[in-house]
């Protein structure tokens, strides 16, 4: 059965998405489209409302950055609790930064979230790659690519630590002899690292999932290891089917040598999907939605993938050799293996990354859009997908009006949700406490 996560950088990850004719231009920024939007997933049975975050405006030059719609947006911890109230199924995964964030506040908003939505959120650990933010929280450097993962790890060790404050039956309430809580089902984490020095515990009940669902996108050999050690469910950047089973089977496989159940670790690559009447009618939407995109955004948005700036370059020459930078390297990399096996421009490689972000693209049909997910599950290269909408709410009714029924025509989605938790509905288990033997 495929898995389905909505992506939303807040809401599109394309670049010109808030330009199409009939899309919302300020849904970014407005709680009632997403009011609207999370009731269109759990309508179509979505696993998770999955919301990417940044803690900088973007590094892009002004020409570039007055056009894109991702310059503000809500901050997820804010939003999300929100819009639980409004659902009562579908999961709600938060981005939250390990280099930018302390991990008792990380701990304390996500047990807070999944107590909100009865067990029903998830975290996805970043370590960011936007030098920006460093500047917003009084540093002057960006922290080096590996030590982040270093650095993220100890993090979650210490927010799961958090988490298991308390046991699941600490809280009592006795009302006749006044005890609220039993003392000998608390523990103290007293964490002294080389990063983290966090003592506990926790001023949140443990969470009704144990812990909410732990999400990462690692694509880097460094954020690979952390993905296969931590994950749940791996956001991967895989656009072709055979890098798709690649990556499928080494994170698979470095999960089981960390001495994990692979099946408990989903791997959903993120999918750009375009819905027609025909497969001419979705190419049609994808070239008048590519055509909305403004040079000045192409480059600039190849210069961040990149992680250096582009805007000299000659736009009809190959791309030339990048310099190492401290962005993701795993994106970097690819872009540079593309443009060099298919000989490509630096305008064409522009023009390819300025609307969806070299992710992988289906455009078609319910029938041909069903036919190349049924391909990637079969061939071992995905567990689902973490679905982009091209615009909204066009993009997200097509695709829950049309290929939603197709896929589970076929057998390989759900018709109804499995149960009542995130983790449920994954069929992933509910993690032990490390502190206290539930026998106890």
């Amino acid at each position: 059965m495929l898995r389905l996560g909505a992506f939303m950088r807040p809401v599109s990850i394309h670049t010109a998405a808030w330009r199409y004719p009939g899309a919302f231009p300020d849904a970014n920024f407005n709680f009632g489209h997403y009011q609207r939007f999370v009731e269109t997933l759990e309508r179509g049975r979505f696993d998770a409302f999955f919301m990417a975050d940044h803690l900088a405006v973007m590094n892009m030059p002004m020409p570039a950055l007055k056009r894109s719609a991702t310059v503000t947006s809500f901050d997820p911890l804010t939003l999300l609790p929100a819009l639980a109230v409004t659902t009562q199924h579908l999961g709600l995964i938060a981005t939250a930064s390990t280099t930018y964030n302390d991990p008792y506040h990380v701990a304390r908003k996500f047990a807070s979230l999944d107590h909100i939505s009865e067990g029903r959120a998830g975290w996805n650990i970043v370590t960011s790659a936007n030098p920006d933010e460093a500047m917003n929280f009084g540093l002057e450097h960006h922290m080096e690519h590996d030590e982040r993962y270093v650095r993220a790890r100890e993090f979650y060790d210490v927010v799961t630590g958090l988490w298991d404050s308390w046991a699941d039956d600490a809280f009592i309430r006795d009302v006749d002899t006044g005890v609220y809580f039993d003392p000998d089902r608390l523990h103290v984490l007293g964490h002294k690292g080389k990063y983290l020095s966090v003592r506990g515990p926790l001023n949140v009940a443990r969470p009704p999932q144990g812990w909410p669902l732990i999400v990462q996108a690692g694509s880097s050999d460094v954020g690979r290891q952390l993905a296969a050690e931590t994950a749940e469910m791996v956001f991967s950047a895989a656009n072709n089917l055979d890098d798709g089973k690649r990556y499928y089977a080494d994170v698979k496989k470095r999960a089981r040598a960390a001495g994990r159940n692979p099946d408990h670790v989903k791997i959903l690559p993120g999918a750009f999907v375009v819905v027609g009447d025909t497969v001419e009618q979705a190419r049609e939407k994808k070239a008048l939605l590519d055509s909305l995109v403004h040079s000045d955004s192409g480059i600039a948005t190849l210069g961040v993938l990149l992680g250096t700036d582009v805007s000299g370059f000659d736009l009809d020459s190959p791309l030339p050799e990048i310099p190492q930078s401290n962005a993701s390297q795993s994106g970097r990399q690819k872009l540079i293996d593309m443009a060099e096996r298919d000989n490509l421009t630096v305008r064409q490689m522009a023009q390819y990354v300025g609307g969806s972000f070299s992710t992988l693209e289906i455009v078609g049909t319910a029938q041909t859009i069903a036919d190349e997910m049924e391909a990637w599950l079969l061939s071992d290269a995905c567990d689902g997908f973490n679905i982009m909408f091209p615009f909204l709410p066009d993009g997200l009714d097509d695709f829950v009006d049309q290929v939603v029924p197709e896929l589970q025509r076929r057998g390989l989605f759900r018709r109804e949700y499995e149960g009542k938790t995130l983790r449920e509905n994954l069929g992933l288990p509910r993690p032990e406490n490390r502190f206290f033997n539930p026998s106890q």
